[in-house]
């Protein structure tokens, strides 16, 4: 199929855990690494996977509270890569950037918190940086990276990866992509919608 790549190293980064186990097994089962960050690392490892920790490969601990965790050039270095790109490569092993060929992450509950009746600042703190940011990332590199932007698009990769192991063609990756993007655009609206409302 055109453009076929091979998923090797996953970043797996979510608020809500539920569904995730089927993934993370077929994924286990086709010798995917995982790497990941604090709840979503223990999650993993609970289930008795090996799984690396985003600071062994940025150096820096989870700061600000859990504002910071994956913000950094060898995570989003590792993502934006052109596999394709001399210059790109070179770079990636210049500075020790790991190449992430899927990233399956979700948002904080943004709306749920302001429905609920949350304070502005429990508000403010699931406005989503770090996620969203990964998703956009994925997005724009969808020629390398297949990005699952929330646990809807679970069983899509599911029905890949039993069809054909963790093997995604170009059209596959594209849709991803597409859904991506429609999460991130969801997202911003209602965070500026509620924005709006309190002016």
């Amino acid at each position: 199929m055109a453009g076929t790549k091979k998923i090797k190293t996953a970043l797996i980064s979510v608020f809500h855990k539920d569904g995730l186990d089927e993934l993370l097994k077929k994924l286990n089962e086709e010798g995917v690494k995982f790497l990941s960050t604090g709840g979503t690392q223990a999650f993993i490892e609970s289930l008795g996977y090996e799984c690396q920790a985003v600071e062994s490969v940025t150096s820096y601990p989870s700061i600000l509270g859990g504002r910071v965790k994956t913000l950094h050039p060898r995570i989003f270095g590792g993502i934006l890569a052109r596999r394709d790109n001399e210059g790109d490569r070179q770079q990636m092993a210049e500075y020790a950037i790991p190449e992430i060929d899927l990233v399956i992450v979700d948002l904080y509950p943004f709306e749920q918190t302001v429905a609920s009746g949350a304070s502005e600042a429990d508000i403010i703190e699931k406005i989503d940086i770090g996620g969203i940011s990964l998703i956009r990332a994925g997005a724009k590199n969808f020629n390398d990276v297949v990005i699952v932007p929330s646990k809807a698009e679970y069983g899509m990769l599911l029905d890949i990866i039993n069809k054909k192991g963790a093997e995604t063609d170009l059209a596959e990756r594209k849709v991803f992509a597409e859904h991506a993007f429609g999460v991130s655009s969801h997202y911003d609206t209602a965070i500026h919608e509620w924005f709006a409302k309190k002016n």
